[in-house]
This record gives C-alpha cells, structure tokens and sequence, in this order.
C-alpha cells in the first residue's frame, strides 16, 4: 500500500510540473500574439522557474528515497538540464531579449512538457501496475 501511496504523491507532483510549463507555453504564446507585453510575459515566466526547478529536485529525490531507481534515472537528464542553465545563469528570460529568444523558449518548453508527459505515463504504468499486483497478493 506504501508504494501506491508513492506513485500517487509522485503522479500530483508530476501534474504540477506540467501545469507549470503549460503555463509558461501561455504566457510565450500570449506574447507571441501581442496580448501581453514582454515585461508581464517575462516577469510571470520568471516567476515559476524556480519553483519548477525545485519541484523537479524534489521529485527526483523523493523517486530515490522510494526506491524507484529507474524513474530517478528517467528524471536526471531533465534535472541535468536545469541545473546547468541554472548556474550558466540562462534560466531567467530577458526582458529585452525575449522577442529574439521566443521561438527558442517555445521549443525548449515544448521539449519539457513531452519529457514529463512521458514520465507520467511511465508512472501511471507503474502505479496500475502496483496496485494490480497488490490486489493479488
């Protein structure tokens, strides 16, 4: 019953993270279509990145102190990732650089969003698979 209680905790953080990048896709697009201007576009991107980045952390580790070693694995590219635009300092978008970067920051978000997408069925199966395997035992 525990480890279906972890891949429950794990399947609400991961549709917090996609609720994130959903979100961050929005504001790109509303700036994209010029319903926003690019100081609110960035400064509500900006606002959600560190979360998203410590949320991310938070997963990977809680997938270690559960045991799930291959789902840590599956989230340590992502987390790589972050971590390197992180201490590069490109995390943050520029006000006055967001037009040229816009479609840069749409695919890189897209390419977030289809990378825990696919996490999320990898734990959806294994959350089925939990709970079938202790409805047998």
């Amino acid at each position: 019953m525990g480890d279906l209680l972890a891949w429950l905790i794990s399947f609400f953080i991961l549709i917090a993270l996609i609720v994130i990048i959903i979100y961050q896709l929005m504001c790109l697009a509303d700036l994209e279509f010029d319903y926003i201007n690019p100081y609110d576009s960035s400064s509500r991107i900006n606002k959600v990145v560190l979360p998203e980045y410590i949320v991310l952390g938070v997963l990977c580790c809680f997938y270690l102190v559960t045991g799930h070693w291959i789902m840590s694995l599956f989230c340590t590219p992502y987390l790589y990732y972050n971590v390197r635009l992180y201490r590069q300092g490109h995390h943050l978008i520029d006000v006055t650089e967001i037009f040229n970067l816009l479609p840069r920051e749409k695919k890189q978000r897209l390419f977030k969003l289809f990378y825990l997408v696919f996490i999320l069925f990898l734990s959806l199966f294994w959350m089925i698979y939990t709970s079938l395997d202790d409805q047998y035992d």
